[in-house]
């Protein structure tokens, strides 16, 4: 199915999660992420349990270091 992530197209298997869309983009760690889907910020404590679904909008923020 299709979704978009940060104003990208990506093509993803059905019943996939929050969670395994991080771990395929962020492998090393999924510290400092903020997630909105469709306009709506995600708890953390959703990523697992939130499939996504065909057309989702995904916003995700990655935080960095620096001044």
């Amino acid at each position: 199915m299709e979704i978009t992530v940060n104003d990208q197209s990506r093509e993803i298997p059905e019943a996939y999660s929050v969670q395994q869309l991080l771990s395929g983009l962020f492998p090393d760690t999924s510290t400092g992420i903020a997630v909105a889907i469709n306009q709506s910020v995600l708890a953390r404590s959703e990523w697992e349990r939130h499939l996504l679904q065909p057309n989702d909008r995904i916003t995700l923020i990655k935080a960095t270091q620096g001044g």
